[in-house]
């Protein structure tokens, strides 16, 4: 089973180029025989993510991330090992074998997961049928109220839930395990009796960016003290905070043409009349504020991002937040701006697509907007209010990085408020700049050993086979950490057998989050191989030997001291003593460079 999987593997990644596929997710740029981005993994303004087409692997020299073309899909679609397996393998049209991949470990998770999915997919489908069964007839009326069109409903498969009782009566006879459909969040368990957990709602299924259903959200018809919508809790499957509702058409979407921007709104009504409309390139957030997760997946599909919130006071503030995370990963975010107590639907339904275009044609930078935002909370008129608006203002001008923009800013400030530019100027000046929250740098903490960085450092010369190894063997230096000397040995297998060292290879030898992978990734710190070239390097290459060999011998005497202060037998103590004096005599050479 291990030899026919790691053939598969082999054979996959041979047809898959990295570069490739990583193009589909994030731009790179070119510069020599390395591709470069800015890390998907963490935030970032100068490049510092590497992809090597020629050993076909990628590094992030700024949080140390880094993989294979298989790690690299697995992590930007967080999916298992083996869904990315699939992915790739559908794309390189290869079938994956049949055999027991899946880790001792794994197994059961992946037995939970799959189960879980295909008990959402059946409720999807029991949904569905329910609302063409003629039985749920609040439901089709509210469709019909709320202007919902047969094929949109079909698009996102729209559904009904009749009570709280048919659905888990419906899974059980069809086999399902009883913790399995309480574990999906479609069934919920109340007085030990199971329940459908959207019991009487009108039922949307979220649908991830594989085409699966990951979870249901549920819209009250009548009059209630439980919100009007709710979603189906969290799973092993579904994670609110890096899921985006209708993820799944935008990625078709983008298949078909370039995304130029997204738009964003709050529920599942907006994203409805706005893909009926033609604005196709639509997502929702599902009415939670957004994440650093979910800007790193609106990355894949595009760099620029309009916020279109409700026009009343929550969706502004909301419009805020949500500005702060987007820009913060990097991406171009506008918000639109809507009439008061209008969201995208009512715009759609009471001005049409015309209209609401134009407010996407307007659509205001984050300094625009927070500017006209907190203006919105002052009467200019009155010299109390025009003074505190001024100085909120002003707060909000500072956080600007072009002093291009803070002029033009401070310039359009001072015609509203007839104050002038130079005084505004003098007090900006005066402000202490507030920084916009930005996520937390990763910091790659590094307390390691003289020993660790020398073995590094000689281990990534090997590896990319910089001159200054000077055809020394490897296997003549003992590494007395195990990463460093699985390294070492795998090195050596190659050049004995004359084969060409693969780094991507390396990945299979340690698992993911152990400190042995870290600890792979520190001597990939080196893999640009400007370090490992030059005089500078050969020397510091020949001092970083020099210290292996000296801990390998310090090593040795003071196991050797320990033995013979044990030791009782008067020949046995003498034959140590000899060794001892050996390593000694060794340990001089070393240190004056006489052994080599």
């Amino acid at each position: 089973m291990a030899n026919e999987l790691k053939e598969f593997l082999t054979t996959l990644k041979e047809k898959l180029n990295i570069i490739e596929v990583a193009g589909n997710y994030i731009g790179l740029e070119r510069r020599g025989g390395t591709y470069w981005a800015c890390c998907p993994f963490h935030h970032e303004k100068t490049p510092s993510f590497a992809l090597n087409e020629a050993d076909q692997y990628y590094h992030c020299f700024g949080c140390g991330e880094s993989g294979d073309v298989i790690k690299f899909v697995q992590n930007m679609e967080n999916i298992e090992f083996m869904e990315a397996v699939k992915l790739l393998a559908d794309r390189a049209n290869l079938k994956v074998p049949q055999t027991g991949f899946d880790s001792q470990q794994t197994v059961e998770l992946k037995r939970k997961k799959d189960a879980i999915l295909k008990i959402l997919n059946d409720c999807a489908h029991f949904y569905l049928n329910n609302l063409n069964s003629g039985k749920a007839d609040e439901h089709v009326a509210y469709i019909l109220k709320r202007q919902i069109p047969s094929n949109i409903v079909r698009k996102f498969g729209l559904g009904a839930s009749l009570n709280f009782y048919d659905l888990p009566k419906y899974l059980l006879a069809k086999g399902y395990n009883r913790q399995d459909l309480i574990d999906s969040g479609a069934i919920n368990e109340a007085d030990g009796r199971l329940i459908d957990a959207q019991g009487g709602r009108l039922i949307y299924p979220i649908i991830n960016a594989m085409d699966e259903v990951i979870a249901f959200g549920g819209r009250v018809l009548k009059k209630t003290d439980f919100g009007k919508y709710k979603n189906t809790k969290e799973t092993l499957v579904f994670n609110k905070s890096k899921t985006l509702y209708n993820i799944n058409l935008l990625k078709k979407l983008k298949k078909e043409q370039t995304i130029n921007e997204v738009i964003i709104v709050e529920g599942y009504m907006d994203t409805l009349s706005l893909y009926q409309a033609g604005f196709k390139n639509v997502v929702a957030s599902m009415g939670t504020s957004l994440t650093q997760d979910q800007a790193r997946l609106l990355k894949r599909y595009t760099d620029k991002v309009l916020i279109s919130y409700d026009g009343d006071s929550a969706g502004q503030k909301a419009n805020m937040r949500g500005l702060d995370v987007l820009k913060s990963n990097g991406l171009s975010v506008k918000v639109v701006p809507l009439s008061d107590g209008l969201d995208p639907d009512d715009m759609i339904k009471q001005k049409g697509a015309a209209a609401y275009q134009k407010c996407l044609d307007n659509a205001m930078p984050l300094i625009d907007y927070k500017l006209a935002s907190v203006g919105r909370g002052f009467d200019l008129s009155k010299t109390d209010d025009k003074r505190q608006f001024v100085q909120e203002a002003i707060k909000i001008v500072k956080t600007s990085d072009s002093a291009a923009e803070q002029e033009d800013l401070l310039k359009s400030l001072s015609d509203k408020t007839g104050i002038s530019y130079e005084s505004l100027n003098r007090d900006l000046r005066s402000v202490p700049k507030v920084e916009a929250p930005a996520p937390k740098p990763i910091e790659r903490k590094d307390n390691s050993s003289m020993q660790d960085r020398a073995s590094r450092f000689v281990i990534a010369a090997y590896l990319f086979g910089s001159k200054i190894t000077r055809g020394r063997d490897i296997s003549k230096i003992r590494f007395l950490n195990g990463v460093h000397d699985i390294i070492a040995k795998y090195i050596f297998s190659k050049q004995f057998l004359e084969e060409k060292i693969q780094p991507a290879e390396l990945f299979e030898f340690f698992d993911e989050g152990t400190d042995e992978y870290t600890e792979l990734t520190r001597i990939l710190d080196y893999c640009d191989g400007n370090a490992l070239q030059g005089e500078v390097a050969a020397k510091y290459f020949d001092d970083c030997v020099q210290k292996l060999k000296l801990a390998e011998v310090n090593a040795e005497i003071t196991r050797v001291k320990s033995l013979i202060a044990a030791e009782e037998d008067g020949d046995r103590r003498k034959d140590l003593t000899a060794k001892l004096q050996r390593l000694i005599n060794q340990q001089k050479k070393i240190k004056t460079g006489e052994e080599e």
